[in-house]
């Protein structure tokens, strides 16, 4: 009887519990076209309980207790929806549907790999540039073949073209000079030393993901090398659907472009295939017999495989890349041989692998081993001289990192091997070196409080040639609000001398007499970031973004190349390159348009002998511009307006303000077709329209600095096809 009772009374206690539980339905929509989304995070965060949309964009949770609770939807690229429902629910609230709007901040969601940290972009302590997802299309759509648009037309960052004839060119962030800067492809050197005047134009960006910028210091991870900062390029891997997708990309100066991407994974087994073919046709806009653009000939191949174990991943890769660039007169070229006309003949051939291996010990602790290496083998002939050598260079890292609740640690050891062999050119003074550098590291980022997240990192490095450099470095995130984020960070940082700089590339490295270690000493650097960040939504349809960076930069003993009488030497006359400025970005977005505002001031000077002097080939006031309508999946167009200060030349002149302005878009026909055209530089702003960029004749040319463009007015356009 006992135990009937006790029964009873169990089955009571318990029923009404049982009784009162609910079921919650939704439909998940796109805002712009009612298409269905599918894998949507619907999500009961009090109760811990949730699921996903299916193919028809529908969801469906159980098992709901009586009362009110949170419920949060969100998914990638789109805004999320937080509101309190209480149960049981009306018959109106049942079955809703829900309509997510794209994310005006569209990056808020991606993970960044160049602080090699599992945060997100937005929860970094480091501050972090990101061109991905639409805007990484976009701008690819003007330069299918090569990255040099890409990165020019943001904010801080400047392409410095080191020859008029045949579209060399280097990377300046902040202001300073291009050997300052690290170009990483999935954090591997791959594009620097004498391989860095070109790398530039011969990376094509369809197989990029996405590509990140860190300015300033970034030596913890990375070594003292890149003291200007860093750019990384992130590349696609196989993800849950195969992918094929082809670029062609035609333009008025006769250039093609010709790209395929495939990716695909099969179980343990995945792979990515990325091929190009680019072709560039001698082009003379300002009629004056010199190419504004060279005749080139470049083709690129990268398969890549991938394997998936149960706690570790492998991939493998190889990069293929061989071209010839031909530039100068425009009779030369054609195929003129025997008038003694000026040319610059550029003949490269690239090799390089990748490998990464990551074994997950638990969720918290995670080893990871890299290492590329990378043959490059270039000549550069000019009439009655060739210069040409090649380059095999090695980079290898182990590292641990530790994610646990509160904190997360990064550790590791890296070593780097550089060698160059001059086979043509002034074999009296050949530019031969072998060197080495080994590195160990250590990061650690801890959130001190709900708003205050600190990242701190120690790098020491050992170089065989000169010796030790402990770079100390430090961020520190404040976020007070979900609006506002404020990031504070700097550091050291080293750069060892090099021959290959913007001057020796500009001279084609004749008459460069080679290093002297036991005479000079690497160049040192201190440097610094303030930056704010505040998001405001301002009505359901306006929104506004506004980041504002503060920048100091300091580097004592700069290396500069000085004309020696015999020839032109390195030396390190004391003082102190520096620069100090400001970065403003604003993003307005109202409805399907959105408004960009970049405002660069940076003021580069040289120190020395109780002088100061503007650093060459540097604007000090930048303006960028750009107005876009944005129909997401279907239709955008674009009108963008930069403008250029006058900038000091190395023969102490100025140049000319200028603007250049395009007009760029691109209409999806269907799920698997789009078609595109720009119109780049369509006011047809050349130096050569205004300025002079050679004195002398045809056969014995004296070039001046390149400071703004020289092929003016170029219309591009093309077909995607995505599978």
């Amino acid at each position: 009887m006992l135990q009937r009772l006790l029964i009873l009374y169990l089955f009571l206690w318990v029923a009404p519990s049982l009784v009162a539980q609910h079921t919650f339905s939704a439909r998940i929509i796109d805002h712009e076209n009612d298409d269905p989304l599918i894998g949507v995070t619907v999500y009961f965060p009090d109760l811990n309980i949730g699921g996903s949309t299916d193919s028809e964009g529908t969801v469906t949770i159980r098992n709901i207790p009586t009362g009110t609770h949170q419920l949060s939807i969100s998914y990638v690229g789109y805004e999320s929806i937080s509101l309190r429902l209480t149960f049981p629910l009306s018959a109106e609230e049942q079955g809703q549907t829900f309509e997510l709007h794209h994310a005006h901040d569209e990056m808020g969601e991606i993970v960044v790999n160049s602080t090699r940290s599992s945060r997100t972009f937005e929860d970094s302590p480091t501050r972090v540039e990101l061109i991905a997802g639409e805007e990484l299309a976009e701008k690819g759509n003007m330069k299918p073949g090569d990255i040099r648009m890409l990165l020019n037309e943001s904010t801080g960052i400047q392409t410095q073209q080191t020859s008029a004839t045949s579209y060399n060119s280097s990377i300046r962030i902040q202001g300073l000079d291009g050997k300052y800067t690290q170009l990483l492809r999935d954090g591997l050197p791959l594009y620097s030393g004498f391989s860095g005047g070109l790398s530039l134009m011969q990376i094509a960006p369809l197989d990029l993901k996405q590509v990140e910028v860190i300015k300033g210091a970034s030596s913890t991870l990375y070594g003292g090398g890149a003291i200007a900062g860093l750019v990384n390029l992130i590349t696609k891997t196989p993800g849950e659907e195969p992918e094929l997708s082809f670029m062609f990309n035609g333009t008025s100066a006769l250039g093609l472009d010709a790209s395929s991407f495939y990716s695909n994974r099969f179980g343990r087994i995945g792979t990515t295939v990325f091929t190009s073919y680019n072709k560039g046709t001698a082009y003379d806009p300002a009629d004056n017999g010199l190419t504004a653009i060279p005749e080139f000939d470049r083709f690129t191949l990268n398969p890549r495989l991938f394997v998936y174990l149960d706690n570790t991943t492998l991939n493998l890769g190889v990069n293929v890349v061989t071209e010839d660039r031909l530039g100068g007169a425009i009779e030369y070229v054609e195929g003129d041989r025997s008038s003694g006309l000026y040319f610059e003949r550029n003949q490269t051939d690239r090799v390089s692998t990748q490998m990464q291996l990551e074994h997950q010990f638990s969720d918290e602790m995670v080893l990871t081993l890299k290492n590329s290496s990378s043959y490059y083998d270039r000549s550069i002939e000019i009439p009655e001289y060739t210069f040409a050598g090649s380059q095999f260079s090695t980079f290898s890292e182990a590292n641990l990192s530790l994610n646990r609740d509160r904190t997360e640690w990064i550790g590791g050891l890296n070593l780097w091997t550089d060698q160059f062999d001059q086979s043509q050119g002034a074999n009296g003074n050949p530019l031969d070196f072998t060197n080495a550098t080994a590195g160990a590291f250590m990061q650690n980022t801890t959130p001190l409080s709900q708003k205050w997240t600190l990242e701190t990192g120690l790098r020491v490095d050992y170089q065989t040639d000169y010796g030790l450099f402990p770079l100390p470095r430090l961020s520190l995130m404040y976020e007070p609000s979900s609006e506002l984020t404020f990031r504070l960070g700097g550091g050291l940082g080293y750069k060892i001398p090099t021959v290959f700089s913007e001057d020796a590339e500009r001279r084609q490295f004749q008459n460069i007499r080679p290093l002297n270690p036991d005479e000079l000493k690497a160049e040192r650097s201190a440097g610094g970031n303030l930056d704010m960040n505040y998001r405001l939504l301002i009505t359901d349809e306006l929104s506004l973004s506004t980041n504002i960076l503060v920048f100091y930069t300091r580097i004592n003993d700069p290396l500069v190349l000085s004309n020696s009488g015999d020839g032109f030497a390195f030396v390190q006359p004391g003082g102190f390159v520096d620069t100090e400025g400001v970065e403003v970005n604003m993003k307005w977005s109202y409805g399907h348009l959105k408004l960009f505002v970049g405002y660069t001031h940076a003021n580069v000077e040289r120190h020395q002998d109780g002088e100061v002097t503007d650093f060459p080939l540097v604007a000090k006031h930048r303006l960028n511009n750009v107005l876009m309508y944005e129909k997401h999946g279907n239709f955008w167009i674009g009108l963008e307006a930069y403008y250029f200060s006058p900038q000091t030349l190395g023969d102490g002149s100025k140049g000319d303000a200028y603007w250049i302005t395009g007009l760029m878009t691109e209409k999806r026909l269907n799920s698997h077709f789009s078609v595109f055209l720009n119109f780049e530089n369509f006011l047809d702003t050349r130096q050569t329209a205004f300025d002079t960029i050679y004195t002398g004749s045809l056969s014995n040319p004296d070039f001046r600095d390149i400071y703004a463009p020289v092929d003016g007015f170029v219309i591009n356009g093309g077909v995607k096809i995505n599978w």
